[in-house]
């Protein structure tokens, strides 16, 4: 049986209403997925950046941490060096005043006659010369002159031979020399200075560790004395 042109119209309209929900869905199941995908991908992309920014301040954090640290060393580093500073300077003025009493010491004429004499058979002791020039200060020539004798006395003594010592009465110790002696051989190749500063100074840096220890106590962070 034919169909009306109404039927086929009904037909035809029918078809496009399906197509039409058929395409609806199609593309609401589309944007469905599409939107799941940029969800997806946008969550990737948020975690990805968070994490970078993460690392970024994390890695900030570090720089500044290490700098706080290097600040800290560094300006504990200068303060152990101030009390250092002080600690020297201090010592110093110790030392600079024991200088300043070595003057004292030829005030009185025996006691530094005994000093001169002990100095000038030390220097013999170490320069094991058999002549010996002695130099000392101009206002000592005639105190030092007075005990060559004891002194060649005492070594020949100890040593058992004899030595000839001889008094430079042309060149003298500088006029700031508290005081001592200064003895050469063989043409001045052999120097043994023996006056009271060098004395002090010799006895200085043995003394130095017991004047810090005395002056500051024991430091537990070092290893050597000296």
């Amino acid at each position: 049986m034919a169909l009306s042109d109404a039927d086929v119209q009904k037909q035809i309209k029918h078809m496009m209403a399906f197509i039409e929900q058929e395409a609806n869905e199609k593309a609401e199941e589309i944007d469905a997925k599409a939107e799941e995908e940029f969800n997806i991908e946008k969550g990737r992309l948020v975690q990805q950046q968070r994490l970078k920014i993460m690392e970024y301040y994390e890695k900030k954090e570090k720089q500044v941490e290490l700098q706080k640290k290097i600040q800290s060393s560094n300006m504990l580093n200068q303060a152990r060096l101030k009390v250092l500073k002080v600690r020297e300077d201090h010592v110093s003025s110790v030392l600079d005043e024991a200088r300043r009493r070595l003057g004292e010491v030829t005030k009185d004429q025996a006691k530094y006659s005994e000093v001169l004499l002990t100095l000038i058979v030390q220097g013999l002791f170490q320069i094991m010369e058999p002549n010996t020039i002695i130099k000392t200060r101009q206002v000592d020539q005639e105190l030092v002159q007075s005990l060559l004798p004891k002194a060649v006395e005492q070594y020949k003594a100890k040593m058992g031979k004899d030595v000839s010592l001889k008094l430079d009465t042309t060149s003298f110790l500088g006029a700031d020399t508290c005081g001592g002696v200064e003895l050469s051989a063989l043409n001045g190749r052999i120097r043994v200075p023996n006056t009271l500063e060098s004395r002090l100074e010799l006895i200085a840096q043995q003394l130095v560790p017991e004047i810090r220890q005395a002056l500051f106590g024991r430091n537990l962070n070092r290893k050597f004395a000296d």
